[in-house]
């Protein structure tokens, strides 16, 4: 038999309908990866073709949707797919129900991909960053956000130590804790997170998104000029390896 930490986590949006419903929340998170991905590509991203993976209700990928050429999501998750599609109706927009590590579309096939908070919920985030690295374009950019092991407060749970304590603890301490009844998500720290995205070129957003947050619409996640944002930045420069999360974009190389 599989053990549940093998397994993907079907209907993850029933089970977390705070977050991925919220669409405040999300509206927030697709301004930040517009800024981010503008930012870069400074000939801008309207002609662009990209793909949202692991994208749930749909919600950013609607929003993203008046950015770009044209764009696809897709999740595991049947039940939110089937939201997406009839709530986020445009020409330019598509919903799929695919496995990450298995995406349905052809080599080479998009300028972008969105990767945000996917990779510690797949089976093998190895796999899923191979096939990411196969769809996009020579040159290519992937808007990856990721979560560090090393975060004292768990981001899905909200319980402290949660990514860092052994797999069989945190099982339990779910439980404990009413919050679940197996821990699916595989965190890793900054050195695993590297070796996760060795094939591609990273550049790095974190610090200048800490830097300017009201650039980048990011004031949701550190406000600017607040004892946070203090901190925060002396972690970025002496300590990076503590980053609660970060922002990268990977570029395939050419």
């Amino acid at each position: 038999m599989i053990s549940h930490e093998h397994q993907y986590q079907y209907n993850f949006s029933e089970k977390h309908k705070d977050e991925m419903y919220n669409i405040q929340t999300r509206e927030r998170k697709a301004a930040t990866i517009v800024a981010v991905l503008r930012d870069h590509l400074k000939s801008g991203i309207r002609s662009s073709s990209v793909i949202d993976i692991g994208c749930s209700t749909g919600i950013i990928t609607n929003l993203l949707s008046f950015h770009v050429n044209k764009i696809v999501g897709i999740d595991i998750d049947e039940t939110a797919i089937d939201f997406a599609k009839k709530n986020h109706l445009r020409n330019n927009l598509t919903f799929k129900t695919s496995d990450a590590m298995h995406i349905c579309y052809p080599d080479n096939n998009f300028d972008i991909a969105i990767c945000a908070h996917i990779y510690e919920h797949v089976p093998d985030a190895s796999i899923l960053m191979s096939e990411i690295y196969r769809v996009l374009k020579p040159g290519g950019i992937c808007y990856f956000a990721a979560g560090n092991r090393l975060n004292i407060i768990e981001a899905h749970y909200q319980l402290p130590f949660l990514s860092i304590i052994p797999k069989r603890f945190a099982h339990f301490y779910l439980r404990l804790t009413n919050k679940g009844t197996h821990y699916y998500e595989k965190h890793l720290t900054h050195r695993g997170l590297k070796k996760l995205t060795r094939d591609f070129e990273i550049i790095d957003y974190t610090g200048k998104i800490i830097e300017n947050p009201i650039f980048f619409h990011a004031e949701y996640m550190i406000k600017n000029r607040s004892l946070k944002a203090i901190i925060a930045r002396k972690i970025v420069k002496y300590a990076y390896f503590l980053c609660p999360g970060y922002i990268w974009l990977l570029r395939k190389k050419e």
